[in-house]
């Protein structure tokens, strides 16, 4: 269970995007993954829009899931966890108005770090599945969401798809954009070489999140131009699904639960997952019992 305060976690963040070196964000969805991310060595968490959709609707990435529930799952996270962990927050579902509401709820879910990015969505009827809003928006959605912040150690970022969609110039512009707004970091997509990580440092003091460690890059490389920290994709969930699909088959096809053993996690693992041994000091403190 969390040992540090809300506040604590975010100056953690804010350490780590301070510091000199690039760390691995690990993917997480909810308290139990978390903590068995930060057993691992993880200490940055990222709970994300397509897995949040994944976890609470059983649906693709196609921003069905309101804010309510993805404030939910966060505030589940945020409880049962004591990593610091960055949510994508999309487009802060709607307009600069929403962006403020979105802060708003996150903010009181007890995140560490909020992503505010500049492409279209939903899905516009009729329209292509991608795109851009347009620049002056992108810096009034941000300006909204630092103007909404109640604490200051909460770490607002802004989040960019334009290399992925426009190229570099766009890109530049809009961290030009990020830089006078007054976010704490910025969230590039479609980084994929060193160089690119070099043209973006140039343009901004500000740490900056890639989407994914470049093909010809290193950590080391990436820090040393202003890179704090870079996603790794969302493999442990779909891993763990397709475990959890193997284990149904199994079970269903041969009814035999001995072969699934080796693969179950740990006693050790699981009562970590679970908080097992401050639910048994709890149960012995307060109930009198044994837990």
């Amino acid at each position: 269970m969390p040992l540090a305060s809300v506040s604590q976690r975010r100056l953690a963040f804010r350490a780590h995007l301070a510091a000199t070196q690039a760390l691995p964000a690990g993917s997480v969805f909810d308290a139990a993954s978390a903590r068995l991310a930060q057993a691992a060595g993880y200490q940055v968490g990222m709970f994300a829009g397509s897995v949040a959709s994944a976890v609470v609707l059983g649906a693709p990435d196609l921003v069905v899931m309101t804010l309510s529930e993805f404030a939910d799952q966060a505030r589940r996270i945020a409880r049962g966890s004591d990593l610091p962990f960055m949510v994508d927050a999309d487009h802060g579902y709607g307009n600069a108005l929403n962006v403020r509401r979105t802060v708003e709820e996150l903010e009181t879910a007890g995140v560490s770090a909020i992503a505010v990015e500049d492409t279209v969505l939903p899905r516009v009827y009729g329209g292509p599945e991608a795109g851009l809003i347009p620049q002056a928006e992108f810096r009034d959605k941000l300006r909204s969401a630092v103007a909404a912040r109640v604490e200051p150690e909460l770490v607002i970022i802004g989040r960019t798809q334009a290399l992925r969609d426009a190229g570099m110039d766009e890109t530049l512009a809009r961290i030009a954009i990020c830089n006078e707004t007054g976010v704490d970091a910025i969230f590039v997509v479609g980084v994929n070489s060193i160089e690119q990580v070099r043209s973006l440092h140039a343009a901004t003091a500000l740490p900056l999140i890639l989407n994914a460690m470049p093909s010809d890059g290193t950590p080391e490389a990436v820090a040393a131009l202003g890179g704090r920290l870079y996603l790794q994709g969302h493999l442990p969930y779909y891993a763990a699904m397709n475990t959890l699909y193997e284990s149904y088959k199994h079970l269903v096809e041969t009814g035999d639960q001995t072969a699934l053993q080796p693969k179950v996690l740990s006693k050790e693992l699981q009562a970590l997952a679970m908080a097992e041994t401050e639910y048994a000091a709890w149960t012995r403190e307060y109930m009198g019992v044994e837990h």
